[in-house]
């Protein structure tokens, strides 16, 4: 029992945290910054932060950065946080799909993460990319919801797409989704240049 209070008092911490964090307005100031550096120093941030809490998790990640875009104006640990955060759900997508190869014996399956900038129309785009399970077409309409979450309890709070989502929107962005249910998902962030 005392665990078990324990474990659902840090997790209503990290929720009532998450709340705190989505209603406060950032503070953060824009200045040059060069996205493709951001990108990949949080792709690695991401893939070594879950193979040092599980030391079995293993998955590809390929890199593609546009080096016509040079630096643009964002609050860099916002823009930060978002492609952390969707660079961390790619790799529990592919690590579930991983999951679900191995007890159905599939030896064909290799997780692959993608992350990509590319300047386009007049828009800089990164495109975070996943071969993992897709979001179910069901939920897709309910992904950026605050507290909405397909993870299981006690495994994701349901803020990180919904802060994603606000925070891409302050810099005068957009964040879409396409998803394939049982082939993957790209999340990408579109930004004014």
């Amino acid at each position: 029992n005392e665990q078990k209070i324990v474990h659902h008092g840090k997790r209503a911490d990290a929720i009532v945290k998450g709340m705190l964090q989505h209603s406060r307005s950032s503070s953060g100031v824009k200045e040059p910054t060069d996205i493709n550096a951001l990108a990949d120093e949080y792709l690695r941030l991401a893939y070594h932060g879950l193979r040092a809490k599980d030391k079995l998790f293993n998955a590809k990640f390929e890199t593609s950065f546009d080096e016509t875009i040079g630096k643009i104006d964002v609050v860099p640990q916002d823009l930060g946080r978002v492609i952390l955060n969707l660079i961390n759900n790619a790799f529990y997508a592919v690590s579930e799909k991983a999951s679900d190869a191995k007890a159905s014996a599939d030896k064909t399956y290799e997780p692959i993460v993608s992350l990509s900038t590319k300047n386009y129309e007049n828009k800089i785009l990164i495109s975070v990319k996943d071969n993992g399970n897709g979001i179910p077409e069901k939920v897709l309409d309910k992904i950026f919801q605050p507290f909405f979450t397909t993870k299981p309890t006690g495994q994701g709070t349901g803020l990180g797409l919904s802060l994603s989502y606000d925070i891409v929107k302050a810099h005068g962005g957009e964040l879409k989704v396409e998803t394939r249910e049982g082939e993957g998902s790209e999340f990408v962030i579109l930004l004014p240049p």
